[in-house]
C-alpha cells in the first residue's frame, strides 16, 4: 500500500466510524494515524520504513500491531483491547472482528478504549494538576513491572554496549540531519557525555538490569485511569529499544519532568523508584540516560514537524538536554532525630528542593534482611534490629553514600542517627570525598512524637516499624550532637512551620570545614 493510499484508507475508515455512531477526530503521529470515536481508539499503522520502524508491508502491520497489543496489555490492560482486521477496499473499508477474514484483510488496527486527552500526564503537569503522591505509586509499580520483566539473556545483543552505543550514535546521526545549522553545534557538544561509558553498559547487562521493558515512557504515554496513573503506548515496533536497561525506562519519565519544569517531581518519583528497587548503583549512568532520552524527543519532535504535524511548542528538549549536562555539587547530608521528629517528611520536601538522592535506613535495613519497605518484619519472623544487624545497616548506608556522591549526586541519609559513632562515620565518608556536610536535626514536642508514631503504625504505609516503647529507649539512650557536630546542624523544628526552599539554602551554605 502506498503512502497516499493508507492516508486514504485512514479517512475512509473515519468515515465509517462515524456513521456507525457520532463524530470521529482523525489524528496523526509520525508513526500512525488515530481515529477517535467517543468511546473508542483505533491506531492504523502508516505505510513507512524508518531505520528504527518497518511498516512497510501488510503483514509487518498485523505483527507490529499483535505485539502492541500483548506489550501493552502488561501495564494498560484497560486500555487495550483487541487487533482488528481492516476488510474490504481503501475506497470502502470495513471493520472485521477480531481474526476475521484473516487472509483477506487489506490492513490492521490496534483497537484500544478512549480516554480523555486532558488525563494524559502532560496535559496534568501543564495544568499543574500531576500530584507526587500519585508519581510515587506510579513509581512502585513500575519498578515491580520491571522485576517481573523477561531478563536479556547471557550474551545477548540487546542492552550490550554495542547496542547502547549504536542506538545513542544513530540518534545523534538523524537528529543531526534535521537540526539547523545554530543547532547542530549544540548537539555535538553532548557528545563528551557518551566517552568512556562501554564498561557502565556491560555491567548494567551483566547484572540482568537489562529487560523487556516499556521502551516510551514519557509523560506523553501516562495518563490518569480511576485515579491512578498507567503508561501506554510501549515500544512494539524495535525489540532494540524495548529491551534496555530499566532504568533507562525510568529515566525517560524523570527527564521529560525535568523538560517540563517539574523537577521536583522528577526526584520524588526517582526516590520512590529506587526506594523499591534498590538499584542505587544504576545512578552512575542516569544522567546519561536522561540526555540521550531528550535527544529521543527532540528527534521526534523534528520528525512530527517534517511530516507536516504541528510546529512543536513542548519543551525545548535540545535545551532540557544541555542542562542536564552541567554537573551537579555533591554534597552529603544526614538526618538527625527521635522516631516522629518530622526526619523523613523534611528529608522528603528538601530531595524534591534541592534535587537529591536519598537513602533511607530503614528500607535498606529491611533490603539487607530480603524484605520489602513496607514488609513487617516481626511476622516475617526477622529479627532485624539487634547491634550487628544496626552496624551491617549502618556500613551498608556508608558505602551506597559514598558511590552516590562518588557519581556526582548531592545525597541525603534519612536515619535516626543518635548514636555518635553512626555520625562519625558518615561525616568521614564526606571528608575522605572533599565533600561539604550537614547535619539535618529535627525536633518536635513530646505530644507531637507519640502522635506521629502511632498513627504511622496505624497507617501501615511506611517503612519505619519504631512503636512508643522503640521511642521511649531512643530518649533514654541518644547521644546528644557535640558542640562541633552542633556547627554542621541545620535544625528545624517540625511542629511549627517550616520551608523546603529555606532549608535547601542553608545546606548550600552551610559550613563545610568543621570537624566532627
Amino acid at each position: 500500500m502506498q503512502i497516499q493510499d493508507e492516508a486514504t484508507l485512514a479517512n475512509h475508515l473515519a468515515l465509517v466510524l462515524q456513521q456507525a455512531g457520532g463524530p470521529v477526530a482523525h489524528v496523526q503521529t509520525h508513526l500512525s494515524h488515530i481515529l477517535l470515536t467517543p468511546g473508542h481508539a483505533y491506531k492504523l499503522k502508516k505505510s513507512i520504513c524508518l531505520p528504527f520502524a518497518d511498516f512497510s508491508s501488510v503483514a509487518a502491520r498485523r505483527h507490529f500491531c499483535e505485539e502492541e497489543l500483548r506489550l501493552n496489555q502488561r501495564l494498560a490492560a484497560s486500555l487495550y483491547l483487541d487487533v482488528l482486521p481492516v476488510l474490504g477496499s481503501v475506497q470502502a473499508p470495513r471493520l472485521g472482528a477480531p481474526g476475521e477474514a484473516a487472509d483477506s484483510a487489506i490492513d490492521w488496527v490496534v483497537h484500544m478504549r478512549r480516554f480523555a486527552s486532558a488525563s494524559e500526564a502532560d496535559a496534568l503537569v501543564r495544568r499543574g494538576a500531576l500530584q507526587a503522591p500519585e508519581l510515587q505509586r506510579f513509581a512502585k509499580r513500575l519498578a515491580q513491572f520491571h522485576a517481573a520483566c523477561p531478563v536479556a539473556a547471557a550474551g545477548s545483543a540487546w542492552g550490550s554496549a554495542a547496542q547502547v552505543q549504536q542506538a545513542i550514535g544513530d540518534v545523534f546521526k538523524t537528529l543531526a540531519s534535521v537540526l539547523d545549522d545554530a543547532a547542530a553545534p549544540r548537539l555535538q557538544a553532548l557528545r563528551p557525555v557518551f566517552a568512556g561509558l562501554e564498561g557502565r553498559w556491560a555491567e548494567r547487562q551483566a547484572g540482568g538490569h537489562v529487560r523487556e521493558g516499556h521502551g516510551d515512557l514519557h509523560l506523553s504515554n501516562l495518563v490518569r485511569l480511576e485515579g491512578a496513573l498507567t503508561a501506554f503506548d510501549c515500544i512494539e515496533f524495535s525489540p532494540a529499544l524495548r529491551w534496555i536497561d530499566t532504568l533507562a525506562d525510568a529515566a525517560f519519565l524523570t527527564m521529560d519532568l525535568h523538560a517540563h519544569g517539574r523537577s521536583d517531581l522528577a526526584w520524588r518519583f526517582l526516590d520512590a523508584y529506587l526506594s523499591e528497587t534498590g538499584d542505587y548503583a544504576a545512578l552512575a549512568v542516569l544522567r546519561p540516560y536522561e540526555i540521550y532520552r531528550a535527544l529521543v524527543r527532540a528527534l521526534a519532535a523534528r520528525l512530527r514537524t517534517g511530516q507536516g504535524g504541528a510546529q512543536a511548542c513542548g519543551p525545548d528538549y535540545l535545551a532540557c538536554a544541555e542542562a542536564l549536562a552541567q554537573p551537579m555539587q555533591p554534597r552529603l547530608l544526614i538526618t538527625h532525630g527521635l522516631s516522629g521528629s518530622g526526619k523523613s517528611t523534611v528529608a522528603t520536601a528538601l530531595l524534591a528542593q534541592a534535587g537529591a538522592v536519598r537513602l533511607r535506613s530503614d528500607v535498606e535495613r529491611k533490603r539487607l534482611h530480603g524484605l520489602a519497605p513496607l514488609a513487617d518484619s516481626a511476622a516475617r519472623g526477622a529479627d532485624i534490629y539487634t547491634p550487628d544487624a544496626s552496624e551491617r545497616t549502618f556500613e551498608h548506608l556508608a558505602e551506597q553514600a559514598r558511590a552516590l556522591l562518588q557519581a556526582g549526586y548531592p545525597v541525603i541519609v534519612d536515619a535516626a542517627f543518635l548514636r555518635r559513632s553512626e555520625r562519625v562515620r558518615m561525616h568521614a565518608v564526606a571528608q575522605a570525598l572533599g565533600v561539604p556536610f550537614t547535619v539535618l536535626h529535627c525536633r518536635a514536642g513530646e505530644l507531637d512524637l507519640q502522635a506521629r508514631v502511632q498513627s504511622r503504625l496505624a497507617a501501615g504505609d511506611d517503612p519505619s516499624e519504631a512503636d512508643l516503647a522503640v521511642l521511649a529507649a531512643q530518649q533514654r539512650t541518644a547521644e546528644p550532637l557535640t558542640v562541633h557536630e552542633q556547627a554542621l546542624a541545620l535544625t528545624v523544628n517540625t511542629d511549627a512551620p517550616w520551608s523546603a526552599a529555606d532549608i535547601e539554602r542553608q545546606w548550600r551554605a552551610a559550613a563545610t570545614d568543621v570537624k566532627v
